[in-house]
């Protein structure tokens, strides 16, 4: 049985414009036209997952996409970081912050590390993997890099390797564990 899921990182919103840990904020009014330019532009699915956060929601909503939360599909839990831009987070805790870049099982935020976030996302793609046919998720781009690590077999430390853009899809194809990963593609644009 071979399945297929495709991973769609959310529209712009402020707080990817600033590098902002999340904080809860919607899509920014250029996000939501992006979005709602791509609809059609996603391949038909059977199944469609949002992460519970509000720009994955909303994102999922403009492309037309009928997603149920998946808790287990939430982006990285930043702890007491949450909110902080990256720079902020620099200045206030360097430290941390070099540690959390270079220890995959460091989250010097009280958070989530790197690592945990792999194991939950790859915990949440041997259950997809059970179903077959397409099926689609508007997940965090943090938990996109979390997928490809482990559907790669990579190591955790390749996770900051990895840009998603804004408003791209990845897609995930395979059976019993195996993956091929099929990078990017912009949505809005032709197959």
């Amino acid at each position: 049985m071979t399945s297929r899921v495709i991973l769609i990182s959310p529209a712009i919103s402020a707080a990817l414009r600033q590098a902002r840990f999340d904080d809860g904020c919607s899509l920014d009014a250029a996000g939501l036209r992006q979005a709602q330019a791509a609809v059609g532009t996603v391949p038909a699915v059977g199944r469609a997952w949002s992460s519970p956060t509000v720009r994955c929601r909303e994102t999922a909503g403009a492309l037309g996409l009928d997603a149920l939360d998946a808790p287990e599909l939430a982006g990285l839990d930043a702890g007491r970081w949450r909110g902080a831009t990256l720079a902020e987070v620099g200045e206030r805790d360097p430290e941390g912050l070099a540690r959390w870049l270079s220890d995959p099982g460091s989250a010097p935020h009280g958070g989530e590390s790197v690592r945990a976030l792999c194991d939950r996302v790859a915990g949440w793609l041997e259950t997809a993997a059970q179903s077959a046919g397409a099926s689609a998720a508007v997940v965090e781009p943090e938990v996109v890099r979390a997928a490809v690590v482990r559907a790669l077999g990579a190591p955790e430390s390749s996770f900051w390797r990895a840009d998603v853009p804004p408003l791209a899809a990845v897609e995930l194809s395979g059976r019993a564990g195996r993956w091929n990963v099929r990078l990017g593609r912009p949505l809005g644009t032709a197959e």
